[in-house]
C-alpha cells in the first residue's frame, strides 16, 4: 500500500499514536527502505540519501497535499545531543526538522554538516585580514606565527 492509499485509510493523526512499519522505494536514490530499527517509532526519511516526502503539515497527520521531495540541507544538534536532519521541500519550500536515526548514512550526515565550512560565504583569505587587524595569528598556515 503506498503512502498516498494509506493516508486515505487510516484516521487523521492516526500516525501520531501508531508505530509506522511500512517499506517503501526512496524516490530519489531507488533504494528499499525499511522501519527504523532504532532512533523512533516513524521511518520519514531515506537512510542512504537522507530524502523524504513532504507527506506530514505537522509531525505524523500525513495531511499534507503537496507531495514534493524534501532534500537534506542541513544538521542541528537538539537538545541532549541528538542531532536532526533539516529538509526543504523542492516544490513548496517548506522546512521541516526530522531526528537522525541509528543507520542513516554517517558520511552524508557529515557531508551536509560540513558543507557550510567547505563554502563559506566570504574568502578564506579575509579570516587572517581580520585576524590580523584583531591583533591575533591570522595566519592559514599550520600552527600560526609565533611572537
Amino acid at each position: 500500500m503506498n503512502r498516498e492509499n494509506k493516508r486515505k485509510t487510516f484516521e487523521k493523526g492516526y500516525y501520531k499514536t501508531h508505530r509506522c512499519n511500512d517499506t517503501f522505494s526512496c524516490r530519489v536514490c531507488d533504494r528499499l527502505v525499511f522501519p527504523t530499527p532504532t532512533g523512533g517509532d516513524h521511518r520519514n526519511h531515506c537512510p542512504n540519501c537522507l530524502s523524504s516526502l513532504h507527506v506530514d503539515q505537522e509531525p505524523g497527520d500525513r495531511a499534507a497535499d503537496c507531495g514534493g521531495i524534501m532534500d537534506p540541507i542541513g544538521v542541528w544538534v537538539r537538545k541532549k545531543e541528538e542531532w536532526a536532519v533539516i529538509h526543504r521541500c523542492r516544490r513548496c519550500g517548506k522546512l521541516s526538522s526530522n531526528r537522525v536515526a541509528g543507520d542513516d548514512n554517517p558520511m552524508k550526515l557529515m557531508s551536509i554538516a560540513l558543507k557550510p565550512l567547505s563554502l563559506p560565504p566570504f574568502p578564506l583569505e579575509r579570516i587572517e585580514q581580520l585576524t590580523d587587524a584583531m591583533g591575533g595569528s591570522g595566519s592559514l598556515g599550520i600552527g600560526g606565527r609565533t611572537p
